[in-house]
């Protein structure tokens, strides 16, 4: 695969503004964002863990999977494998593998899948939505806190 490089020509600016610029318009990246279960991960005791954290993945997180027999023998097995990856948090259990995944709740492995899919595409965990009575447009940050919450 070949890569062409379009020259255009650049207004050059001073060494010494363009790397101060770069540093203070350039926002932190954000690698890990918290979320609340709509459910919540019942353990072992029968606690029930509803705030968590997922990291951003990497290639390798999406890669290593697919090595995995697991997934070779059954397909839908990849999105455990990946959300055990990059999930690095569930209220206390800090250990999150493919056996607590697997033991989500439907709803609850959904709504990580959804928020697998907006902060590794989309970069961002909002949504956008309109009032069901008027139709106004607004955002959302769907890991907030639960509904009825504050």
């Amino acid at each position: 695969m070949r890569r062409v490089m379009a020259s255009a020509p650049v207004a050059e600016a001073p060494a010494s503004a363009v790397a101060g610029e770069s540093r203070a318009e350039r926002p932190k990246l954000r690698t890990e964002f918290a979320f609340e279960l709509p459910r919540g991960y019942v353990d072992d005791e029968g606690k029930v863990h509803h705030s968590g954290v997922m990291r951003l993945a990497t290639a390798r997180d999406e890669l290593i999977p697919l090595r995995d027999d697991r997934v070779r023998e059954n397909s839908a097995f990849l999105t455990v494998v990946l959300l055990a990856r990059v999930v690095t948090r569930i209220g206390d259990i800090t250990d999150v593998h493919a056996g607590v995944i697997e033991n989500l709740f439907a709803s609850d492995l959904a709504f990580l899948q959804d928020m697998y899919r907006r902060v590794n595409s989309e970069g961002h965990t909002r949504a956008g939505v309109a009032c069901p009575e008027c139709g106004h447009g607004f955002v959302v940050d769907v890991a907030g806190g639960r509904l009825g919450e504050s």
